[in-house]
């Protein structure tokens, strides 16, 4: 019996040692266990809040990534447009230069004058009128007339859109500057300083945004389907028609026709000049063209740029072979100031669809393009209308051509699904523009001819209007050369 006692306390005691034991063991282990859970647990927060940051980190170069390639296209869209502009403003010295250069000596200063102010004074004018109704915000009459306003809007960096809207004014103003010049060459010789002054005013601010509004503003005919890229109509044949009623307004020059009606041509005095302002206008018109494509950023823009700079080259160089073998075909010799104006008259006539014909067609309208001007140079001579510089054939007839020409050989627009409709919606916006700039500007001329500030008196232009209107001689020899084209 003490023996089974004996054993039966053993067995307790062993029982009692090993869970004490166990209790010992048991502790640390679920210590252990707990310390390595709260470890885990923070490894996977923080495993959570690093996923999270590089997620943000991740938006957030995505989103600066999207806003330098905005700030990119804005940068170089703006930098282009802006060399364009500059390149359209310097048309201004190529126009001085062809119109010093085919007319007489002794109104150099006046021609040059009238170059420089019809600039400035068109710049001043569009900013205060010109700009906003070109491209209204709003519409006083929907479709036809924009609401005034003043100024250019300054653009928030840190949020640009295509380009920079003073960049923008640059480019439209060196457009609107060149319908007012177009006519300086039209009215030539005889016309008073001031009353030169108030029509480019008046072309300026209100008649050609106008006009462009229509277009470029968005207006009625461009809900119709017109399509003038760059402005062989909306610029060219607006400054082309104006021009055409200041010469019929003011009549010929002083011994531009005997008394029995014979034209006597008036020799330009200076080729070289004329020559040169054509290079000028030529390059000037690679801002002109090109630049019109306003966007520059990216491939596909990038190519239709210089593609624009294609057509416009082979129309220029077309239309001065086509005038100089049309002039040598009627008058016997290859007539240098014919191919002058037929590189003109090429590049007005390819103006309104550059960007959107084949190569072989830009030849085809260059063409057609220089022989309209020689055909129109001798229209008007027929007429008795005394154009010195041939402003009315080069941009007038040039730019109808080029309207016409767009319909006839250019892509269809949206909205119009034939050659035939392409070409009427093309020839009604072109009759439209035409007779809006015509009738309003011979509206004007006639006022200030009856107002009796249009023209100068003839002792006036015999003696010259650098004298009579500014006091002064362009050159010391006080050359008295006559000028026109023949």
């Amino acid at each position: 019996m003490f023996c089974t006692l004996r054993a039966h306390l053993l067995i307790g005691l062993s029982l009692f040692g090993l869970a004490v034991m166990s209790a010992g063991f048991s502790t640390p282990l679920l210590a252990q266990d707990e310390a390595v859970a709260e470890e885990v647990a923070p490894d996977a927060a923080e495993t959570a809040a690093v996923e999270e940051e590089v997620v943000a980190e991740e938006a957030a170069e995505a989103e600066v990534v999207a806003f330098n390639a905005a700030d990119l296209d804005y940068t170089i869209n703006t930098l282009i447009m802006f060399i364009c502009a500059v390149l359209v403003l310097f048309m201004q010295a190529g126009f001085a230069m062809v119109e010093v250069g085919l007319n007489s000596a002794k109104n150099t200063v006046n021609i040059l004058a009238k170059n420089v102010m019809d600039l400035s004074v068109g710049v001043i004018l569009f900013l205060f009128v010109g700009f906003a109704l070109m491209y209204p915000g709003e519409w006083l009459v929907e479709g036809y007339l924009g609401e005034p306003a003043s100024m250019v809007t300054r653009d928030d960096p840190g949020s640009p859109g295509d380009y920079s809207s003073s960049a923008d004014f640059l480019f439209q103003v060196a457009f609107a500057a060149t319908a007012a010049t177009i006519v300086s060459g039209a009215v030539a010789g005889r016309m008073k300083f001031g009353a030169y002054l108030v029509y480019s005013a008046l072309l300026t601010g209100f008649i050609y945004p106008i006009s462009g509004s229509w277009k470029w503003g968005g207006g009625f005919l461009d809900a119709m389907g017109f399509q003038d890229f760059a402005g062989s109509v909306v610029v060219h044949a607006v400054g082309g028609f104006a021009g055409l009623a200041g010469a019929i307004v003011l009549g010929p020059r002083l011994g531009r026709y005997s008394a029995d009606g014979k034209s006597i041509p008036l020799p330009g005095h200076n080729i070289a000049f004329a020559a040169l302002g054509v290079f000028i206008l030529w390059i000037g018109w690679y801002g002109f063209n090109p630049g019109s494509q306003l966007t520059y950023a990216g491939a596909s823009n990038a190519e239709a740029t210089t593609y624009i700079a294609l057509t416009t080259t082979l129309a220029a160089s077309a239309g001065a072979i086509a005038a100089l073998v049309t002039g040598w075909a009627l008058f016997s010799k290859p007539d240098l100031t014919m191919a002058l104006n037929g590189v003109l008259g090429g590049l007005v006539a390819i103006t309104a669809n550059c960007d959107r014909v084949a190569q072989w067609e830009s030849l085809v309208i260059g063409a057609v393009g220089g022989a309209l001007v020689v055909l129109g140079i001798l229209m008007l001579d027929k007429l008795k209308i005394d154009d010195p510089v041939g402003a009315w054939p080069v941009h007038g007839l040039c730019g109808v051509w080029g309207g016409i020409a767009t319909g006839i050989f250019g892509d269809l627009p949206d909205g119009i699904e034939t050659v035939g409709g392409f070409i009427v919606v093309q020839a009604i916006a072109t009759v439209v523009i035409c007779a809006w700039a015509f009738f309003t500007m011979l509206g004007v001329f006639l006022a200030l001819k009856a107002a009796g500030v249009l023209r100068v008196s003839a002792e006036e232009e015999q003696a010259g209007l650098d004298i009579s209107e500014h006091g002064m001689h362009a050159y010391p020899s006080d050359g008295v050369s006559g000028g026109t084209i023949a």
